[in-house]
């Protein structure tokens, strides 16, 4: 609840800060100016990526391996466009990161081992075991 919170009350409240100080520094035209073409630059960006994307997981599906790291990249790249799509400075910066590949592999090794470690806590409680037949029960019966 708190988190949601955060977000949604938050990252706007970043991005009028961010938009009020660098409107103040470069005035209000060049402000909405640079915000659209950072959208237009970053959706160009985005496709780009994308398509880089997908010739990756179609070469891993005809060698026979799973394209885990492109289905991952493909869902960030289209979060990274969202955001690019939101006016904002600071959501441009981050949907920006996203599109970097090398970036972009560090957050999702992040996660990854991230979800790893919660899982392998949640797994730690599971025991393994064998059921072996008594011949001599059986007999009986």
């Amino acid at each position: 609840m708190n988190s949601l919170f955060l977000i949604f009350i938050g990252i706007p409240a970043i991005e009028v800060f961010l938009m009020i100080k660098i409107g103040g520094k470069i005035g209000a035209l060049n402000t909405v100016s640079l915000i659209f073409l950072t959208a237009v630059i970053g959706i160009y960006f985005a496709r780009l990526e994308g398509i880089k994307t997908i010739r990756s997981g179609v070469m891993n599906l005809y060698q026979n391996k799973i394209p885990i790291y492109e289905i991952i990249s493909g869902a960030s790249i289209a979060v990274a466009a969202l955001l690019l799509i939101i006016p904002g400075f600071f959501t441009d910066t981050v949907g920006f990161l996203l599109l970097i590949p090398f970036t972009r592999r560090i957050l999702i090794s992040s996660f990854v081992k991230r979800g790893n470690s919660k899982e392998n806590k949640e797994n730690s409680n599971i025991l393994d075991g064998e059921i072996i037949e008594d011949k001599d029960k059986k007999d009986e019966l």
